[in-house]
């Protein structure tokens, strides 16, 4: 009841601040920076908009203490220097939202009510900028909190951006496929009353909330006058003047480099004046005269380049995955240490069992069990036995994790994603099945969330299976510190007991790629071992 009394008082007050704004606009200043410092409805106060937005009954009240505070914030920015910074930064306020940094802020403008300036929300941790892939409510229809009011594409997926207050929606200022729009860029404008939406009809976003006023240089004081100097002239190069040469008939002297030069240039040596020893050609004169005439001397034929076709071709535009997947393996080629392991593993075994499982999934109604499904679960048991290879570089420690989080790559139309099974050391061949199968749908749909993808520490990729390629290096997902690139399984003749004996087995090739960092050659070659040890005898992967 204390907060409410003081609500509802600053609400009186504030309702004749124009008669105080009239008579004496220091006093308001101070009135309005010392109130707001008592009872904490500045930032820095203990009763943030954050927390009061979430009750129906002071919702109205704050709201309009903010809007006011702004407008006396820009009244005093105006006519008082002195005190715009102090009450100005005490109203302005950005509402937290829960999905990311989204910038959700209230405002007003020269002549128009007060109203929610929406901005581009930050959805992940990399996202710097994102597109408006629809929009779910149209100009003037009625928002509450939890409608979805559209759908933007993230560096990793679709995310549905959700009302935060109640109102109506005035102005969409980033419309269906708006793309490359910067996190925090205003793409929407709510208002309160129904009444107003008509009014933002032709609004544009302000920029001077967001950039500051450059500073106002002083007046630049008049030129010195200068004594005018003569420039120095750069001295003018020397040409020796040739001298003519001997009369000796026809004959004309030039050394062997300068008449095959003038050869190769069709040039007749009688054009040209030599500067040599008693009128003599050299290669110098010969150059001197090719650069004359407009020549150079290492001179290219221009006949292949003009007869070149015009190419046919059509520029794709980037998605949000594909610039962000650049981007992160770019940085990952250039700073970091990649080193490559590769073994290969007998499969037959594990083939063995895995039809052994199926028959039974088969039978009870479950999803079929694959090669890569083993491999994952292979994967999260050998790091849980080499904990070193379950870590990532830092520039003051090395983290190592306790959670096995596999990440496994899934190719789709609009890119690479990399869905997360988590705890894939503690569960079952069933669940991982299950999980792997339900993320690469999601993939497809791209329908991912942030904590689909999200957390990972250790890469799985398997080109082997669905592709044919015998054997990849891949390239490691940051942070993180190991990635497994699956290769196909393929069957070899070995030696087999006596020695005129031989028998056929499937060998799998698996790669490790890893961070020289955090992961020794050693260390590497442990955790590839230990990957042998469950591929070959798979049942020790269910004891």
């Amino acid at each position: 009841m204390t907060f409410a009394s003081r609500i509802f008082h600053h609400s009186r007050k504030l309702r004749h601040s124009h008669k105080i704004l009239q008579s004496d606009r220091a006093t308001l200043a101070c009135w309005v920076s010392n109130d707001v410092s008592q009872h904490g409805l500045g930032p820095g106060g203990n009763h943030g908009v954050s927390k009061v937005s979430s009750g129906n009954l002071f919702n109205r009240s704050y709201r309009t203490i903010s809007v006011v505070g702004t407008q006396l914030g820009n009244a005093l920015r105006t006519e008082m220097e002195v005190h715009t910074t102090y009450a100005g930064t005490k109203f302005n306020r950005n509402l937290p939202c829960p999905k990311g940094n989204s910038r959700i802020s209230f405002s007003t403008a020269s002549g128009l009510p007060a109203h929610q300036e929406i901005g581009m929300p930050s959805l992940s941790p990399t996202m710097t900028e994102g597109n408006i892939a629809r929009w779910l409510k149209k100009e003037g229809d009625k928002i509450a909190p939890g409608e979805v009011l559209c759908e933007v594409e993230t560096d990793k997926a679709t995310v549905e951006m959700e009302c935060m207050e109640e109102g109506y929606l005035a102005k969409i200022l980033r419309g269906d496929g708006s793309s490359g729009i910067k996190v925090g860029e205003i793409i929407a404008i709510t208002v309160e009353e129904e009444e107003d939406v008509a009014k933002f009809k032709d609004y544009q976003p302000s920029t001077s909330d967001s950039a500051p006023a450059p500073e106002t240089s002083p007046a630049p004081s008049p030129p010195k006058e200068e004594i005018a100097e003569t420039p120095a002239t750069s001295p003018e190069p020397k040409i020796s003047t040739p001298t003519a040469p001997p009369s000796a008939g026809n004959r004309i002297f030039a050394s062997p480099l300068a008449r095959k030069l003038a050869e190769d240039h069709n040039v007749p040596l009688s054009n040209i004046k030599g500067t040599g020893p008693d009128g003599r050609i050299v290669k110098a004169d010969v150059e001197g005269y090719l650069a004359s005439r407009g020549k150079e001397v290492p001179q290219a034929p221009k006949a292949a380049a003009t007869a070149t076709a015009t190419l046919d071709y059509t520029d794709i535009p980037h998605t949000q995955i594909r610039k962000v997947t650049a981007s992160r393996l770019l940085q990952s080629k250039q700073t970091i240490p990649h080193y490559y392991l590769t073994v290969d593993t007998c499969v037959d075994k594990l083939m063995e069992l895995r039809s052994q499982l199926n028959a039974l999934q088969e039978g009870s109604g479950g999803k079929r069990i694959s090669i890569n499904d083993l491999v994952i679960k292979a994967a999260a048991l050998a790091l849980r036995k080499v904990p070193q290879c379950n870590s990532s570089w830092t520039n003051d420690y090395i983290r190592q994790y306790h959670n096995v989080n596999i990440n496994v790559a899934v190719q789709t139309d609009n890119g690479l994603y990399v869905p997360i099974i988590r705890d894939a050391d503690k569960k079952g061949l069933s669940k991982i099945s299950e999980e792997v199968k339900h993320l690469a749908q999601k993939a497809k749909e791209n329908s991912l969330k942030p904590e689909d993808y999200e957390g990972g520490t250790f890469t799985v990729s398997n080109l082997g299976g669905p592709f044919g390629i015998k054997q990849f290096c891949a390239i490691i997902n940051p942070p993180q510190s190991g990635i497994l690139a699956v290769g196909s399984a393929e069957k070899r003749v070995i030696p087999g007991g006596g020695p005129d004996q031989y028998k056929f087995a499937s060998f799998m090739s698996v790669t490790l790629s890893c961070d020289h960092r955090v992961i020794d050659g050693a260390i590497g070659a442990e955790w590839l071992k230990a990957f042998k040890g469950y591929i070959e005898n798979p049942e020790t992967m269910l004891l």
